[in-house]
């Protein structure tokens, strides 16, 4: 009943399964995490890098605001005072006095950038530093003048221009006065402007400028760009149609066949302050943490993978050593229920091999019946020792030729109770003492020991109970030989449904069916060939005397080592009683020319009259079953060669 060598091999490859699987959904768990991890912390990133460009446009944005607010803010304190002179009566010269001192104040305490304050007064134009326009200069039809005028009486920033003569950007801010035809305004060179747009970038990556609706370029980092008109460029033109209609929202876009991010800030309505930073240059330290992280991820999967290969192959030695140690525990276990079992069998010489052939029918109807192999082999186990109470039986009664007396018969029925408390502490199979105390019952509860009745009586009982009377129906006894097949077919059938569980019933009698050849019974073993190697004939004599009533052995005796190598390559023998002294080639020589030239492994005892330490400790550690001490008793002789030959006999 020990499992195929295949299933270690199945168990094996599912380990290596298993482990593979483990470090493939760590290795998934892992991927998924880190893959989690960047997604979030690449978007985030991104998100705080955008965010700082943002603020960080926001706040040049604000600077350029207040300097035009600043501005404005002077034009209107000139506005007011002009007014009121204009409105007390202040004549031309009056206002020009005014003008070049508020001119020159603007330049000495405001800012150099502030060129002169000039305008149209009651139809007449009058300028604060002095100049003197053209004949057919025509004040009205100036852009500063239109503008003022559309505003209504609001100050307004005027589109900035480029100076021809200077090569300077300009621009003017101007406001219509009280009467509705006077306008003020003074211009303002945008150094300032140029000054704040150097530190349009981020983290000094990427350029800026500032522009206006009309593409004009107010101010560039670059300040050899300053004063193009960007509408003019099909490549810049395509990015300010985007920027005017975004209104100040970030957006990526391609330049110049380059990815970048463009940031935009809208300034004064007609304004706009543009970012622009190559994406590679601003994701490079994003890419460079992400691929350190991916390093690091690498390295720690690895280390985890080392150490998890370490751990497996630790666990699979281990689990290699444990394995080993159960099938070594398994076959110890096996061994000892085999030798109970002979044990148990050997009270009774017509009997022989009863309980492995009970153990075998009971497995193979319970295989029948659909039970799983672990079952299979728990219910053989207790098929072994089922008649182990039988130990507490004395051999006359099991021996006994002729009919038991009640008394006697009283004592048989001990035996499974008896076998009960033997094995009721055996751990992880109580089918074991189950199968040994009732065995006996009967399904219409004329059983013993307690008479119980149908399904009351555990199922590995009514298995063993069925098997048990089939081996005792097809085993010769001292009162009987085996009986023919179509009488224990019979009486199976008989006993069904009132000795015998039906089911189980019907499941023996379809392996009798299957039969034919009527081999499921107690077979003859065969006659096993004992050779006697010994120069003494008394010792023969002795060997002789002892086996002269077992008509199961065929002795041969030789009295050299040479005559007995011989006769071994004649006849196959299945023991060899070998004296270790002789003249000529000794016993151990002998031994030698067995094992290693004929390669034959039959059992082979020692017969010696020299019983010192050193001899004794000499043949010990041969591959020998073991010795006799001359002169041996006939007893020792035949308790040695029953239990040699019976277990030679069961590994056929």
């Amino acid at each position: 009943m020990g499992k195929t060598g295949k299933e270690p091999k199945k168990k094996k490859r599912k380990e290596k399964s298993q482990y593979f699987l483990t470090i493939l959904f760590t290795l998934i768990a892992l991927a998924g995490m880190v893959v989690y991890n960047f997604v979030t912390f690449y978007s985030n990133a991104v998100s705080d890098m955008i965010a700082v460009g943002e603020s960080s446009l926001s706040q040049e944005s604000e600077q350029l605001k207040g300097y035009l607010t600043k501005g404005m803010d002077v034009l209107q304190v000139t506005a007011i005072a002009v007014e009121y002179m204009m409105q007390g009566g202040a004549d031309t010269e009056e206002i020009e006095a005014f003008l070049v001192e508020e001119s020159e104040r603007y330049k000495q305490e405001i800012d150099s950038n502030f060129t002169g304050i000039y305008g149209v007064f009651r139809g007449d134009y009058i300028d604060g530093i002095g100049w003197v326009p053209d004949a057919d200069y025509v004040p009205q039809e100036r852009v500063w003048y239109l503008e003022a005028m559309d505003a209504g009486g609001a100050p307004t920033v005027v589109s900035p221009y480029l100076d021809a003569q200077t090569n300077t950007v300009m621009m003017s801010v101007s406001q219509m006065l009280y009467d509705n035809e006077s306008v003020i305004s003074f211009d303002i060179v945008l150094d300032q402007i140029q000054i704040i747009t150097q530190d349009v970038k981020l983290n000094d990556m990427g350029y800026g400028f500032i522009i206006d609706r009309a593409g004009l370029v107010v101010a560039h980092t670059d300040s050899s760009e300053r004063g193009k008109n960007y509408l003019r460029d099909s490549e810049m033109n395509t990015l300010l149609i985007e920027v005017y209609e975004r209104q100040g929202e970030t957006f990526k876009a391609e330049i110049y066949e380059e990815d970048c991010t463009v940031f935009t800030e809208n300034v004064m309505d007609d304004w706009y302050v543009v970012m622009i930073v190559s994406n590679t240059k601003l994701y490079e330290s994003i890419r460079h943490i992400m691929i350190r992280n991916a390093l690091v991820c690498i390295g720690v999967f690895g280390l985890i993978l080392y150490f998890c290969t370490l751990a497996f192959r630790r666990i699979r030695i281990h689990m290699r050593n444990e394995e080993e140690s159960r099938k070594n525990l398994e076959r110890t276990n096996e061994t000892i229920l085999r030798t109970l079992a002979r044990a148990i069998d050997a009270k009774d010489p017509y009997t022989k091999g009863h309980s492995q052939r009970v153990a075998k029918y009971a497995a193979e109807i319970a295989g029948r019946m659909g039970k799983d192999r672990d079952y299979q082999e728990k219910i053989y186990h207790a098929g072994l020792l089922h008649d182990i109470g039988k130990i507490h039986i004395p051999d006359a009664i099991i021996n006994k030729p002729t009919r038991l007396t009640d008394e006697e018969f009283a004592y048989i029925k001990l035996h499974p109770v008896s076998g009960f408390y033997i094995l009721r502490d055996i751990q992880g199979n109580d089918m074991i003492a189950q199968g040994a105390k009732w065995h006996h019952e009967r399904i219409d509860g004329n059983g013993y020991p307690n008479g119980l009745v149908g399904k009351d009586i555990p199922e590995v009982a009514r298995i063993i109970g069925v098997a048990d009377a089939y081996d005792a129906m097809t085993s010769n006894r001292s009162y009987r030989q085996v009986m023919p097949q179509e009488k224990v077919r019979a009486e199976i059938a008989k006993g069904r449904g009132s000795q015998f569980d039906a089911e189980i019933a019907d499941v023996m009698l379809q392996m009798m069916d299957e039969d034919t050849e009527y081999e499921m019974k107690h077979q003859a073993g065969p006659r096993m060939n004992i050779l006697v190697v010994d120069d003494e004939q008394e010792s023969l004599d002795q060997v002789a005397d002892a086996l002269k009533d077992e008509q199961n052995y065929m002795v041969y005796e030789e009295k050299s080592g040479e005559s007995a190598l011989i006769r071994m390559k004649e006849t196959a023998m299945d023991l060899v009683l070998l004296d270790r002294q002789m003249p000529g080639m000794n016993g151990l020589d002998v031994y030698r020319e067995i094992r290693e030239r004929m390669n034959s492994d039959v059992p082979i005892i020692f017969l010696t009259s020299d019983k010192s330490g050193r001899t004794i400790e000499q043949l010990n550690e041969l591959d020998a079953e073991g010795y006799l001490v001359k002169p041996f008793m006939p007893q020792v002789l035949l308790e040695i060669l029953h239990s040699v030959l019976q277990e030679k006999e069961s590994e056929r």
